[in-house]
């Protein structure tokens, strides 16, 4: 037989009043993500929303992927104004789906919007944006002159 060493269940922990804070917290907004939701009449949340987005830089190029599943493209609405890409679009809702006396929800739909800085050195007139199984990936080429430079340092 092992023997095990014996600690109480309610240990005191000194992060205990800010998990029981961030768990009330919760509750009193009730939203996804820190945002608020609202419940619409058809009794589903409806509120505001964000996608997951990844940001990549390469020395030719940054790439941002969004995850948008349940969204066709002509929903989406990208666009780039003042060194701003804004990516906008809306999940509609689907029909219900009743099976006897069982009934949730749990995604969120309606709109959203996300916008971020560009620097200066991307290239606006020459992005591109492709939308596949749920992943939209826009690509920023970045100016020529933005590209680094190797310098070779002779050493005498």
């Amino acid at each position: 037989m092992a023997i095990v060493r014996w600690r109480p269940r309610y240990a005191w922990s000194p992060f205990r009043a800010l998990r029981e804070f961030d768990h009330e917290f919760g509750h009193m907004f009730g939203g996804l993500a820190g945002w608020p939701a609202r419940e619409s009449a058809t009794g589903l949340l409806e509120g505001v929303w964000s996608p997951r987005v990844d940001i990549l830089q390469a020395d030719d190029k940054i790439v941002v992927k969004a995850d948008l599943p349940g969204l066709s493209k002509e929903d989406l609405d990208i666009s780039v104004v003042d060194h701003h890409l804004t990516i906008k679009g809306e999940r509609k809702h689907e029909e219900e789906v009743k099976e006897e006396d069982f009934h949730r929800t749990e995604r969120v739909y309606g709109t959203f919007e996300r916008s971020f800085e560009l620097p200066a050195t991307v290239h606006a007139e020459k992005i591109e944006a492709s939308y596949k199984d749920g992943v939209l990936e826009v690509t920023l080429p970045k100016k020529p002159e933005a590209k680094p430079k190797q310098i070779a340092v002779k050493v005498k």
